[in-house]
């Protein structure tokens, strides 16, 4: 007579687990599936257009910012004068070819992005699949968050200088520096960060000084916003210091930059279900830092690891 194989609480725990991220991987690609058809039957490429003008109006000599743009709509744009800069060579060129060359840029970053995390790795397929509207919702609508969520996957100091010049809140991240004392990368970090803001003001120095002059409350609008700004100032300003404090607390584990990636994703008062594509970056620990704390796996072992899955 011979007996079944019994598992042990830890492994029925740890199998339950497993089958549970497939499901809301399942349900979240079924969920994307639904956002990329609403938005290619409505309105495909719809944040281009804003892009689009902004750099327009940089090449027109126009105001960047202008008063009284709906900030409710598709249209406004909201972000530092760099992006707009770098989008004037395709405000240049017809809305469609220029849309059309964006989508494409989109496109690819997120195709890199899955490259640097693993495309043989299953916790990347489930992240995916877990993560399907706003990935699919970024990817409708040609949203520049596919470039800040590369960036951040990259996360060198460049990269996360660069994120944070076309959105704010990536700059966050660089509270894993700070955890880990790695003074050299963090100074290259706001290094990096002072030189494009420097390209900024010699370019576009109206542009920048009007930035400024923006950032307030009223650029948050009525939308269906995520971030616990929408309920309180007070109780956004108090969770956004206990993640800094979190963040801080765990860089030197194997959460840290998982921690710091999720601090920078859900920090903005303005937090749109797109934004949360950005938590891809979390699977990739950035190559290169000062030093490895000692519970994070080597990339041999960690290797073997996913190479076994």
């Amino acid at each position: 007579m011979t007996t079944g194989h019994v598992m042990s609480p830890p492994h029925r725990v740890a199998r339950l687990a497993r089958l549970a991220l497939f499901a809301l991987a399942v349900i979240g690609a079924l969920a994307g599936l639904g956002v990329l058809w609403l938005h290619l039957a409505g309105d495909p490429l719809a944040d281009v257009r804003a892009y689009y003008d902004a750099a327009a109006r940089l090449n027109a000599g126009q105001p960047l910012y202008p008063p009284g743009q709906d900030v409710n709509g598709s249209t406004a744009y909201f972000y530092p004068p760099l992006f707009a800069i770098l989008f004037r060579p395709l405000a240049l060129l017809p809305y469609e070819a220029a849309a059309a060359i964006w989508e494409g840029i989109v496109v690819a970053s997120f195709l890199a992005t899955l490259w640097l995390l693993g495309i043989r790795r299953r916790d990347t397929w489930i992240a995916v699949g877990i993560l399907g509207l706003p990935i699919a919702w970024t990817l409708a609508v040609a949203q520049a968050h596919s470039v800040v969520t590369l960036l951040l996957t990259i996360g060198s100091p460049f990269g996360i200088a660069l994120a944070a010049n076309l959105k704010l809140f990536p700059l966050l991240a660089g509270v894993w520096f700070v955890g880990r004392r790695d003074w050299r990368r963090l100074a290259r970090l706001a290094a990096w960060t002072a030189a494009l803001i420097g390209i900024q003001v010699v370019l576009e120095p109206q542009a920048t000084l009007d930035f400024l002059e923006a950032l307030r409350p009223a650029w948050i609008g009525e939308v269906r916003n995520l971030s616990p700004y929408a309920l309180s100032p007070v109780l956004w300003a108090v969770l956004l210091a206990g993640g800094v404090l979190l963040a801080l607390r765990l860089a030197r584990t194997r959460w840290g930059w998982a921690a710091a990636v999720t601090l920078a994703t859900f920090s903005p008062p303005r937090l749109l279900a797109y934004m949360l594509m950005s938590l891809l970056a979390a699977l990739r620990e950035p190559e290169g830092s000062a030093f490895r704390a000692p519970d994070s796996p080597g990339r041999a072992e960690r290797t073997r690891v996913d190479s076994g899955r």
